[in-house]
């Protein structure tokens, strides 16, 4: 990928917009799929700008230009921008928009409505001083001259040891949906949706297993799907089932024409303005409303929960042979050469696919940056006598795993503060994985269960405290999660979901205990029903940071049940010094 427009590039594109009338433009770094994680010809605002972080939005105007993107990148914003061009700003608290506003003049703005989602385009759109206007063609498309072609790659289909279920029972069961809803369509925007509708995988993104594409699915659980039909192996018609057709891309606009009086169902959290807009303009009727995929998807089946089991076990054996290299050999290293020996030991197993997201290999006062990715050259070397925090994860054809440990590097004692405070993220890390709680309790009730024994000394963290997790998809799948956010949506059984409260004190260390857990029926004591959670992932907490003197005999016990339980199920999976140190690491806490 070509990464970085030359100066000249950008004044072609100022000369471009000024020709349609434009005072600049605004560029979001996402895709047409509004996705996570983009192919490289989707990397856009790293050509335009040398940013190449994974959240970000470039403001370019005639005689000036922004970046903004989160905490996360500051550093790397610095680093990458060139300051004779574009200054770094903040993406949180509506830093764009103030930005625009604070240039005190009304300002023509083109964007790009394929790229644009809902929430953008409103931002701006509800400021006085910005009349936005769509561009018939994106100038940066025009600009890149070795821009990458777009994915291409085949189709893999998914079997149904894997999904549990056949693609026809999936859209019979979204028609009727539809159907009851009054809904005559509904736009499927999102891949991981379609992926997991046809039960179909790719390779288009990194970290992510979908092929890009839209699709058009009706009451009587007939699909449209806009991919290329060359993509599709011999076998597909008969794996797909009756009811489901391939179009080319290029045919969406002309096949949505059909839509004409039709209701629509459109969820706006995956589809970009376009869609609302090219709706409205044929005289169809768009409906905003949750992808029906969604939810089925998030509530796993039995074989979907019983491949996460596997694959989770054979995920752990490859971080517990990883956290015994770093215990052990691990001073000297840098933290992107330590994640590199994390992704050999999970290419071990032959189930293994790929990295489900890039691992957070943070060493010493990297570990207090939540969501810190080391890059080679610019990364820390991992010292004695520090906190490092590895979380990582993969796919798997069985599932998807994403797990967080940190560890103390001796051979000094951790002093007080730190064993104090990682003690209290794991009094949370417990609290979550014991608690039982009524059906239909969303995740932002039980959230308050791991911040309790931090907010007793004064301490808390900022993100999330769970995300959902897809099964041989996205990493980070919704609508379930546990936060401090009131999202309405319950945990329900089958779902799977992250439990990672951590703490995190700037420029000295960080602290995240990461497991992932199926939601599961709790037993019937009484007239209501309960769920509670299973715990997927097995490797040690670093013994050397429990103070035993913080913890309830629950707690403890629970610490030693989990640690019995990763002897049994992981050491078999381990051999020689890898397996003498676990069974150590897993030793009881003494009371």
């Amino acid at each position: 990928m070509t990464l970085s427009a030359s100066r000249d590039s950008i004044r072609h594109i100022r000369a471009q917009l000024s020709a349609e009338g434009l005072d600049g433009m605004i560029l979001p770094r996402g895709d047409e799929f509004l996705g996570e994680y983009v192919a490289p010809y989707a990397e856009r605002l790293a050509w335009l700008t040398g940013f190449t972080g994974s959240a970000g939005l470039a403001i370019l105007l005639q005689e000036e230009g922004a970046v903004f993107s989160d905490g996360r990148y500051t550093e790397q914003l610095r680093t990458q921008l060139d300051p004779s061009i574009w200054s770094a700003q903040s993406l949180v608290a509506g830093g764009p928009q103030k930005w625009v506003a604070a240039r005190r003049k009304p300002l023509k703005l083109g964007y790009d409505p394929r790229l644009t989602s809902e929430t953008i385009f409103e931002n701006f759109d509800t400021l006085s001083s910005v009349t936005l206007v769509p561009l018939a063609q994106n100038p940066i498309d025009a600009a890149w001259v070795i821009q990458p072609e777009k994915p291409d790659g085949r189709v893999q289909l998914l079997d149904l040891q894997f999904s549990g279920q056949d693609s026809l029972q999936k859209r019979t069961h979204i028609g009727q949906i539809l159907a009851e809803r009054g809904h005559d369509a509904a736009l499927i925007t999102d891949p991981t949706c379609l992926a997991w509708l046809l039960n179909m995988r790719g390779n288009d993104v990194p970290y992510t297993p979908v092929v890009l594409g839209f699709g058009l699915i009706t009451p009587d659980g007939a699909v449209t799907a806009f991919i290329d039909k060359a993509r599709l192996p011999e076998n597909a018609a008969a794996h797909f089932g009756p009811g489901v057709t391939f179009a080319a891309p290029e045919t969406l606009p002309a096949s949505l024409e059909n839509l004409r009086g039709k209701t629509v169902r459109l969820d706006p959290e995956s589809a970009s303005v376009w869609f609302r807009q090219h709706l409205d303009a044929i005289g169809a009727k768009p409906v905003h409303d949750a992808d029906p995929c969604h939810l089925l998807k998030a509530h796993k089946n039995d074989v979907e929960l019983d491949g996460a089991r596997r694959i989770q076990k054979i995920d752990s054996a490859a971080l517990c042979k990883f956290l015994h290299f770093v215990t052990e050999s691990g001073v000297g290293c840098r933290e992107a050469a330590l994640a590199d020996h994390l992704f050999r030991f999970r290419s071990e197993a032959p189930e293994f696919r790929e990295e489900s997201f890039p691992a957070i290999s943070a060493a010493g006062p990297n570990a207090a940056l939540p969501h810190y990715r080391a890059i080679e050259g610019q990364d820390r070397e991992l010292t004695a006598n520090q906190i490092y925090l590895i979380d990582s994860g993969g796919q798997y054809e069985a599932g998807t795993t994403d797990v967080t440990r940190t560890i103390w590097i001796g051979p000094d004692a951790p002093d007080d503060a730190l064993c104090d405070a990682f003690t209290r993220v794991l009094k949370g890390h417990i609290a979550i994985a014991r608690a039982v709680f009524p059906v239909g309790t969303p995740g932002y009730r039980l959230d308050p269960l791991a911040r309790y024994a931090l907010w007793q000394a004064g301490l808390d963290y900022d993100h999330g405290t769970g995300h959902g997790v897809g099964s041989y998809l996205s990493v980070h799948e919704g609508p379930q999660n546990i936060g401090a956010a009131p999202r309405p949506t319950p945990l329900m059984p089958g779902m799977i979901v992250s439990n990672e409260p951590g703490y995190y004190e700037p420029g000295h260390y960080g602290i995240r205990s990461e497991n992932l857990l199926i939601v599961k029926n709790a037993p019937r004591t009484g007239p209501r029903e309960f769920l509670a959670f299973e715990t997927l992932n097995y490797a040690p907490f670093d013994r050397k940071m429990i103070r035993p003197a913080l913890l309830s005999a629950e707690e403890i016990d629970w610490i030693n049940v989990y640690h019995a339980k990763t002897r049994e199920e992981i050491s078999p999976l381990l051999e020689g010094d890898a397996r003498a140190w676990l069974m150590e690491a897993c030793a009881p806490l003494n009371c």
